[in-house]
């Protein structure tokens, strides 16, 4: 697929969702679940515990489980907690070899054979993980989470003299 199909492919899941507003992540992945029918658990994991990635997302019979690094900042889990539902909205499915090292260490008392999906982010070189990354990029946009506050006081008077913000 063409980076412009990408995108276009992308804008148009995102362009589906009814994003809850004011939004948040515990609100929207509330909402998705019930969209869905289907529970999303958010967990967090220590740094490195995900086969050296950053999030993970593993389909069992019973729902979605979401895992972000516990040790970094809000808005990188959220950004992750996207991704990861990046790889939902478009129902990716395993493409990765490492598969069987992150449910030993993450889920050491399940059992591989009921987990249909598992999906480690740690790069971004497939077209799985460029369209997670896209998805994710597009829901903070809608939602304005990029957007920065406005500056209030002296700054905000002083930017909106230099006309960067009215």
């Amino acid at each position: 697929m063409t980076t412009r199909q990408i995108r276009k492919k992308c804008q148009a899941l995102v362009s589906a969702l009814d994003l809850p507003r004011p939004f948040s992540i515990d609100a929207f992945v509330r909402q998705l679940s019930a969209r869905r029918s289907r529970p999303i658990w958010i967990r967090t994991v220590p740094i490195g515990a995900a086969i050296n990635a950053c999030g993970l997302w593993i389909a069992t019979e019973s729902g979605d489980d979401i895992y972000v690094e516990e040790k970094t900042t809000r808005f990188h889990q959220d950004h992750i907690i996207l991704h990861e539902i990046g790889h939902i909205l478009c129902d990716h499915g395993i493409t990765d070899q490492e598969t069987q090292g992150a449910l030993a260490t993450l889920l050491p008392s399940i059992s591989p054979e009921m987990i249909s999906r598992l999906l480690a982010r740690s790069n971004y070189t497939t077209e799985q993980e460029q369209e997670a990354e896209l998805i994710a990029t597009l829901i903070h946009t809608a939602a304005g989470m990029l957007t920065p506050s406005p500056s209030t006081g002296v700054r905000g008077e002083l930017e909106a003299a230099l006309g960067i913000r009215e």
